[in-house]
């Protein structure tokens, strides 16, 4: 391929404005290439069921005598509805946990009242500072990087292992699949920085004018105790059954009177605005060709589809896009001139600013513990609990 010349694979819809992709002879990019390769190892078996029963049946024997025996983190999105009602299917005792930014909409907040209420669920949520988190999210705008979220991410991350650590529950049941999430760019993903207090805390630093007082944080210290001290894992439960994203959904309407919000994470009017129209136009980014290319590997979506989804506005409706441009700016007290200085600001990346991943004692100590957690597991520290690829 020429330097500079558009190219698309062949067999998903990911392409060449992802800086890293590569394709190979057939014209097939090295992605749905390493799908396809872990496909076979996904397919739900009968061993794979017998472990999630056994999982399962850890996890009461460990909470047992205790108010709850594991913690689930709700949003109100396909994912983390299907959780709840899984965890109780399966005859759990959860304890859900919410991070309110000041950014859900009215149809996530309904959407976990509902589920909760019906599945008799208690909830726990954590209601951030506005002013203190505001500054930090314009920080990240300015910081003119594509991970606007991570803040958000880092926020949820913190207060799910803090609240196990309080509640003694060293089970976090997580929402990530690999059938639907295996395929993402780094170079588009929050995960390069989700856990990465460092490069928040120096963003702040260069661009903000609020010390972080409240802001719920975990260093890569508290990574370590939560992992190493209070054993606490995260156990991806969509992984060990057949987890279909439209029969989920029906379902979930069904039993629960969810209401789909119109994209993938767009229960958040934040990551919808985030997502939809600044990532595309300033990025140019559209995480929907990571998503949809899930889908085709996995056989529950055609290319063709794929491609005639992407020839539409990321936004579910014009309307929508514009009522949320207008929240979104006066939210954050943004100008139009601030807006579009903004948008024109030449975008950087993560390795622009100083973070755990790039710097070498950080990373020396990461590498570190991590073997370290490899040994434990082999040894069966965690109690035979911790799943292949757990958590990270």
């Amino acid at each position: 391929m020429n330097k500079g010349a558009y190219q698309i694979c062949n067999r998903c819809v990911m392409d060449s404005t992802d800086p890293d992709i590569l394709f190979d002879e057939k014209g097939c990019c090295q992605y749905c290439t390493a799908y396809l390769k872990k496909k076979e190892a996904w397919k739900i078996t009968d061993a794979k069921k017998a472990e999630l029963a056994r999982i399962v049946e850890k996890i009461k024997k460990d909470g047992k005598n205790k108010d709850y025996d594991c913690l689930i983190g709700v949003s109100g999105g396909v994912d983390s509805t299907y959780v709840a009602y899984l965890t109780k299917q399966l005859g759990l005792r959860p304890l859900a946990v919410h991070l309110d930014n000041g950014w859900d909409s009215e149809l996530a907040v309904a959407n976990i009242e509902k589920t909760l209420d019906k599945l008799g669920i208690d909830l726990y949520t954590h209601v951030i500072d506005w002013e203190e988190f505001k500054d930090l999210q314009k920080s990240f705008l300015k910081a003119s990087i594509p991970g606007m979220e991570i803040p958000s991410d880092h926020g949820i991350i913190s207060i799910l292992n803090k609240i196990s650590a309080k509640h003694s529950l060293s089970y976090i049941i997580n929402g990530s699949n690999n059938a639907t999430e295996f395929i993402m760019s780094k170079k588009w993903s929050e995960s390069e920085g989700q856990r990465d207090w460092l490069l928040i805390k120096n963003i702040q630093k260069r661009f903000g004018t609020k010390k972080l007082k409240s802001f719920p944080r975990i260093s890569i210290f508290d990574q370590f105790y939560f992992k190493l001290i209070k054993k606490n894992a995260t156990v991806n439960i969509l992984n060990y059954i057949e987890y279909s994203k439209k029969d989920v959904m029906k379902e979930i309407e069904e039993k629960l009177g969810w209401k789909y919000y119109g994209g993938k994470h767009y229960e958040s009017i934040y990551t919808r605005f985030t997502q939809g129209y600044i990532q595309p136009r300033k990025f140019n980014i559209d995480k929907r060709k990571a998503h949809l290319s899930n889908l085709i590997c996995y056989g529950e979506m055609t290319r063709e589809a794929a491609l005639e989804e992407l020839k539409q506005d990321p936004y579910p409706s014009k309307e929508m896009r514009e009522m949320d441009r207008e929240y979104f700016m006066k939210k954050l007290n943004y100008t139009e001139a601030q807006f579009k200085e903004m948008m024109e600001q030449p975008t950087l990346r993560y390795s622009d600013y100083p973070g755990y991943f790039n710097n070498k004692f950080y990373k020396k100590l990461r590498d570190l513990a991590f073997s370290f957690h490899l040994m434990l597991k082999r040894n069966n520290y965690y109690g035979e609990i911790i799943e292949k690829g757990d958590s990270e």
